[in-house]
């Protein structure tokens, strides 16, 4: 397989998974029905997500992410910022990834920011990258959310659940979120 082959086939793969997340499209008012709807599911089923909510300073709620991927895979969904119970900001998050993997899943997210440090650098940068600054408060099945003592000294924590679909975990390691306007 030849470069540009690979190249092609990530850049259609990035856009088949952002037309496939039912998100693309409706505006501010869809984002935040599904904000709300994402925040009212982890609250439900989730009882630590509840002190993660009340703690933080700020969430950044990804309601449905579509990742896909035939040796080059990419994902793309998006959210909004909430601070203070207001959406504040919305933003686009996508990811690009190779290697070894066939299929497609579709999953939700949400960022903690803990700290209004973490919460301004996140907000000021024009495009920031979840990386090893994020500790992850579920496991890839979500069978269990929890803040503990360590957990809560961390400036973000996400939360990754409603796993759907063909591909092995989800992480947001390595998604860029940039500001929208939708």
């Amino acid at each position: 397989m030849n470069r540009r082959a690979l190249l092609g086939g990530g850049a259609g793969v990035l856009a088949l998974a952002g037309c496939g997340n039912g998100v693309g499209a409706g505006g501010a008012a869809l984002i935040d029905a599904r904000v709300q709807a994402t925040q009212s599911f982890l609250q439900q089923n989730y009882a630590s997500a509840r002190d993660l909510q009340a703690r933080a300073v700020g969430q950044l709620v990804m309601p449905l992410i579509t990742e896909a991927g035939f040796f080059a895979g990419g994902a793309y969904g998006r959210g909004a910022l909430v601070v203070n119970g207001v959406t504040v900001d919305y933003y686009s998050a996508t990811q690009a990834s190779f290697g070894l993997q066939i299929g497609a899943q579709q999953y939700a997210h949400v960022l903690y920011f803990m700290t209004e440090e973490a919460l301004q650098e996140f907000r000021t940068s024009p495009g920031w990258e979840a990386g090893a600054d994020v500790e992850y408060a579920l496991n890839d099945r979500g069978a269990n959310a929890g803040a503990t003592s360590t957990t809560l000294l961390t400036p973000v924590i996400g939360i990754v659940f409603g796993q759907q679909g063909l591909l092995a975990g989800a992480s947001i390691e390595g998604t860029k979120y940039t500001r929208i306007i939708p």
